[in-house]
């Protein structure tokens, strides 16, 4: 028997703010100026929903240990600025979350620093403070299940009583790997056939949502 949902796990970036544009512009930048070109496809093939962690090993393995410190260091400068400039919630989140009326947190491959500063930036740090877990805490990051399993332990809810919101291929296994069930939501820069998979439904508006979470 499917069990009813108990918690929606929200990834961060590109799910609740529209951060993924911001960072995959400055990833394609600092590829041209440190020697790696990538278009936007490779950096969502590469990067998106990986760790900080990961991203920069990535950059070592292609250009050496210096490199990969310049480009996380100018990485971080970048996007921070950008994000004060520009950022916003993903268009519909914050009426989708007014509507949901199960509990809610937060699981990112994203550091908790850089989660204070793009949730505050746009207004959604206090819905979900106290409830922000990052891979950060966890031995291995997505598409690993790790940080899935450690926020449904955290919130005392089964992981069969879960769903989470992604944006990414690594997000989507992870909760496939987790047991959990997933929406993938295509309304970014990850196609939707790379979201796609058992247990997964894909959509496109997060308004949508709280009708999903009804549903699953």
């Amino acid at each position: 028997m499917i069990k009813p949902i108990e918690l929606v796990i929200f990834d961060c970036d590109g799910v609740l703010v529209d951060s993924e544009r911001i960072a995959a512009r400055v990833q394609v930048a600092l590829g041209v100026q440190l020697g790696w070109p990538l278009t936007v496809d490779e950096v969502v093939d590469r990067f998106i929903g990986r760790s900080h962690a990961a991203i920069r090993e990535q950059v070592a393995a292609r250009l050496g240990e210096d490199t990969a410190a310049t480009w996380s260091d100018r990485f971080e400068r970048l996007h921070r600025e950008a994000v004060d400039a520009e950022l916003t919630p993903v268009e519909g989140l914050p009426e989708a979350l007014d509507a949901l009326t199960v509990p809610t947190c937060v699981a990112s491959s994203g550091s908790h620093d850089k989660m204070r500063h793009t949730l505050g930036r746009t207004g959604l740090y206090e819905r979900f403070a106290g409830r922000i877990f990052s891979a950060t805490e966890v031995s291995r990051g997505k598409p690993a299940p790790d940080l899935f399993l450690h926020a449904a332990r955290h919130m005392g809810v089964d992981p069969a009583a879960c769903v989470v919101v992604e944006d990414s291929r690594p997000g989507v296994r992870a909760a496939r790997a987790a047991g959990m069930r997933a929406l993938g939501y295509a309304g970014g820069l990850t196609p939707a056939e790379r979201l796609e998979g058992a247990g997964t439904t894909v959509f496109y508006d997060m308004r949508e949502l709280p009708k999903l979470v009804a549903e699953r």
